[in-house]
């Protein structure tokens, strides 16, 4: 849900002869009216698909809608799952509300995304090759959710100006792998001005073997900072080599402290594939162990405390939507995005204005992503949806900062200035 538009998605199924559910194609229609009752125009898209993607646009911003969604006349219905029928939820309601955005001029879009894992032959996989996992035949899943989420963000319905891609670029972080994938991205725009990125736990190698990732991309536990027209944007390397886990270590730590201490105010995000906060660390099933260590994360956040322009940081690893509480005293959203190589298959928008920020999440929207979001959505016995989705308000929200020294995009020759340590 943005200002101006909504996006409604589902599935039609059928049970076949052995009771397992099916795909089945049918048309995509969605009848709104406002709240004081008044009909929009029926949004109706008679080419048969089983993966319906509706994208209605025109809607004011903070007014709240009625939708009903059909498929060949039959209504569809909430998802079995505790985030989209819970109480409140505008999936079991029927009801939503516009974002109101915050006050000025939209300055520049970020595109925030992780977790590609080119080069995975199965998603789904959680330890020694269990549970089996989900193949995709003839062609390789990472590679057409990513060209699909790439495709999306040139289009003028979205406008992205800079992509952020925190980690968990590469299946294994082999030469293979990053160098392929950094073709794609530069197909796509610049390292360190269009585009920006940092090392997960799957880019690592083991430490008899030469660091593939760092020699394509960045160095081992190396901090990196940008310039967007007064915005600083600075990647964390937070990976341990054979560890699920995170780390920053003494040194990177030491040049993030000086970075910010130079100039504390300055409007900065900062993204590193492994969640921070203390509520991440009890909320995700692996437990404490598989986000950055509790040192780390306390050292990190003690940094914050004392520069007020931080404002976001992003991370990724768990493949879920989640905002996180920070811990007391620190001023910063902490925001975790789903992963972009399966279900739910995106990417986060944040728009950022004069006034404060918003931050959307968008399901990648080619027919390709949209029939391997909805097979991998069963991942994990099913329960995928229930860790992975995130609630509305995890995907949809608005925060109000004073961004007004900041340049529009495209209006300064200085973007993508890079020093790093």
């Amino acid at each position: 849900m943005t200002d101006s538009s909504v996006i409604l998605t589902w599935t039609t199924t059928v049970r076949d002869r052995s009771g397992r559910m099916r795909p089945v194609p049918a048309d995509t229609e969605v009848r709104m009216t406002a709240v004081d009752g008044a009909a929009l125009p029926r949004y109706l898209d008679s080419r048969p698909t089983a993966y319906h993607y509706a994208e209605i646009s025109g809607l004011e911003a903070g007014r709240t809608y009625h939708f009903e969604a059909y498929s060949d006349g039959v209504r569809a219905v909430p998802g079995r799952t505790l985030v989209t029928r819970q109480s409140g939820s505008p999936e079991s309601t029927g009801t939503f509300t516009t974002v109101t955005p915050p006050p000025g001029a939209l300055l520049r879009t970020i595109a925030l995304a992780n977790d590609v894992h080119f080069g995975e032959e199965r998603s789904g996989i959680l330890l020694a090759g269990l549970p089996i996992g989900l193949k995709h035949e003839p062609e390789d899943h990472p590679a057409f959710m990513l060209d699909a989420l790439l495709e999306d963000l040139r289009c003028a319905d979205r406008g992205a100006d800079h992509l952020i891609v925190a980690g968990d670029l590469t299946d294994t972080g082999s030469a293979a792998e990053s160098l392929a994938i950094r073709a794609r991205f530069d197909a796509w725009g610049e390292l360190g001005r269009d585009y920006f990125v940092c090392r997960g736990n799957h880019d690592t190698t083991p430490p008899d073997q030469p660091d593939h990732w760092g020699e394509v991309f960045h160095p081992f536990q190396r901090l990196a900072e940008y310039y967007l027209g007064g915005l600083r944007v600075i990647s964390l390397d937070t990976s341990r080599r054979g560890r699920s886990g995170g780390t920053l270590e003494a040194a990177q730590l030491n040049r993030l402290r000086e970075l910010l201490s130079a100039d504390p105010d300055r409007p900065t995000l900062v993204f590193g594939h492994h969640p921070v906060t203390s509520h991440a660390a009890v909320s995700n099933p692996a437990g404490p162990g598989f986000v950055l260590d509790r040192s780390s994360a306390a050292a990190l956040q003690e940094i914050y405390r004392s520069a007020p322009g931080v404002f976001l940081h992003h991370s990724g690893h768990t493949h879920r939507n989640r905002r996180n509480r920070p811990d007391p005293g620190v001023n910063v959203e902490f925001l975790e995005v789903g992963a972009a190589k399966e279900y739910p298959g995106g990417y986060t928008l944040l728009r950022i204005y004069e006034g404060g920020y918003t931050a959307n999440f968008y399901k990648t929207r080619s027919e390709s992503a949209r029939r391997w979001s909805a097979r991998t959505r069963r991942q994990y016995l099913g329960l995928h949806p229930d860790h992975a989705l995130g609630t509305c308000g995890d995907r949809n929200h608005v925060v109000h900062r004073n961004f007004s020294g900041l340049v529009p995009a495209r209006t300064t020759a200085t973007e993508g200035v890079v020093a790093r340590s």
